[in-house]
């Protein structure tokens, strides 16, 4: 097997290589320069891959969010029993009687939708702006289920997940009214968010 061309795992070696072969001998063989030069291409953003894209939850998706969990500044126990503050944030920093501002509430929104908008990405990599913001409404509300096991206990195992990547767009969409029950009790909010959740998914990207 031949060894890898340098030129494709290096992109910036072609250009070494011109200023070398430019300048006068030996000058480039100090480290000095080789290291200013390799600043200067860095500076110029040159032959370096950019970074994957950061994919976010467009404004429609923050909104059923917000609607749905609500402000809540003091701790306070969700239908499922736990202990939750802010915009539907849970933890262990959470416990009874913990009080916070708005602005920090904001703040751990802000952290929870980053963490859900990475586990999105990861376990539904092709979607649309609108579905993925719909998927990361759907996971912020009922878990990423990012485990070992095939129980459905949150996106990670479920069914609309695995229409979704099978190319199944519609059936996925039909999935998430199956998600409108808290301790095996349905419940009228959870009705009218996955509603939401459904529509905003079968948006047009």
């Amino acid at each position: 097997m031949s060894a890898p061309d340098p030129r494709q795992t290096d992109p910036r070696k072609p250009i070494f290589d011109a200023v070398r072969a430019a300048a006068r001998p030996g000058l480039f063989n100090d480290p000095g320069h080789v290291l200013a030069l390799d600043n200067l291409l860095d500076a110029f953003g040159v032959g370096r891959p950019a970074a994957p894209a950061v994919r976010r939850i467009n404004g429609a998706g923050v909104a059923i969010i917000k609607h749905f969990e609500g402000l809540k500044l003091k701790a306070y126990k969700c239908p499922a029993g736990i202990w939750t503050i802010g915009y539907g944030h849970t933890g262990p920093d959470v416990v009874p009687g913990l009080v916070i501002t708005e602005a920090r509430a904001d703040a751990l929104l802000a952290a929870d939708l980053a963490r859900f908008e990475a586990g999105v990405a990861r376990l539904a990599p092709v979607t649309t702006d609108n579905q993925f913001s719909a998927l990361v409404s759907f996971a912020f509300n009922v878990g990423l289920d990012e485990d070992d096991d095939t129980i459905a206990e949150g996106l990670g195992d479920s069914t609309l997940l695995r229409k979704h990547n099978a190319g199944d767009y519609e059936g996925a969409a039909r999935e998430f009214a199956k998600w409108n029950k808290a301790n095996g009790v349905v419940l009228s909010g959870l009705d009218r968010r996955r509603a939401m959740e459904a529509d905003l998914y079968r948006r047009a990207a």
